[in-house]
């Protein structure tokens, strides 16, 4: 078996999918946890990317269907999460008028993460270390922040986090380990980038989202594919079992390689 093989069969990516059934699997998965944890319904953190749109309207249908079932009412809980001015929030509030929700909320995370760096770089300082928080470090800061303030809310409101993973990130280890990775569920865990944008179109995620450049929002102009050199085209191609460039390939099995730590549990012994 081949790497592309081992890794495909791993990740749990299928060659085509049936954009309906991938649908309503993931809403009835979602449900499924929801009742099984007596939980209130979800949280989902709108980033103003596709892959938090799409997660958010596998939520909205998720805990409609259950209110509708059981005659409790289940929320699904949108949160926006700035540092500072966030220049496309207006997507964010899109998503949310997109599929209809009632309950949102904004938790601007500026002041807790820049009192993060600041205490990080005085801890610094007493190892005689004179730095400030590299680029990559307050990203990393912003992304476990944001975490925080949804578990937070998520404890006061019995809801159950949920998070935008997806195979396309995973075989990059494009994530921040129990950051933004470290979520109670992940919905869209065994879909490519390609298929995300399919299940995206058919949810009815606004035009705005779907033609966007990925990125994580880690520092201004961040983008997905710039910082790890390999295309979204070319990553879902790769775990459809196609070919493609050898440049690529080779660069993805490496990076795949090198973030192994990523995907594998806290180890112990």
């Amino acid at each position: 078996m081949s790497l592309q093989q081992e890794i495909i069969q791993r990740l749990g990516v299928k060659p085509v999918i049936d954009v309906d059934a991938e649908i309503r699997k993931r809403v009835d998965f979602l449900k499924d946890y929801v009742v099984k944890a007596n939980a209130s319904g979800l949280l989902i953190a709108i980033s103003g990317g596709i892959d938090s749109a799409v997660a958010t309207g596998l939520c909205k249908l998720a805990t409609d269907e259950l209110s509708k079932e059981t005659g409790k009412e289940y929320m699904t809980l949108g949160v926006f999460q700035p540092y500072g001015e966030q220049s496309d929030i207006a997507d964010s509030y899109a998503v949310a008028e997109a599929f209809q929700l009632t309950h949102k909320v904004e938790t601007n995370i500026q002041e807790a993460v820049d009192e993060i760096a600041l205490e990080t770089e005085y801890a610094l300082k007493s190892l005689g270390i004179h730095k400030h928080v590299s680029r990559g470090g307050k990203g990393n800061i912003k992304a476990r922040t944001r975490m925080v303030t949804q578990y937070a809310l998520a404890f006061e409101l019995g809801l159950i986090v949920v998070g935008t993973d997806h195979a396309s990130e995973a075989i990059t280890g494009f994530f921040t380990k129990y950051g933004d990775g470290a979520v109670d569920v992940t919905p869209l865990s065994t879909l490519n980038k390609r298929q995300v944008r399919q299940l995206a179109a058919k949810l009815g995620v606004p035009d705005s989202v779907l033609n966007k450049a990925p990125t994580a929002g880690l520092w201004e102009g961040q983008t997905d594919e710039n910082e790890l050199g390999i295309t979204y085209e070319d990553n879902s191609s790769f775990l459809e079992g196609k070919a493609i460039d050898p440049a690529a390939r080779e660069k993805l099995e490496r990076q795949y390689q090198r973030t192994e730590h990523k995907r594998s549990p806290i180890p112990g012994i």
